[in-house]
């Protein structure tokens, strides 16, 4: 079972460790996410908004 990304990583290089195309990972309102912005903030966007 693989291991859960840390949340230090940014989009950019989770985007590129996966093999993803750039602009995967999009924002709420269905905007690209900024490639320098880090993981732990989008598990904390996508949380608060639930």
């Amino acid at each position: 079972m693989p291991r859960k990304t840390r949340s230090d990583c940014t989009v950019g290089t989770f985007e590129k460790k996966h093999g993803l195309p750039a602009g995967t990972i999009r924002n709420r309102n269905g905007r690209d996410t900024r490639s320098d912005k880090l993981i732990g903030t989008v598990r904390k966007e996508a949380k608060k908004k639930k």
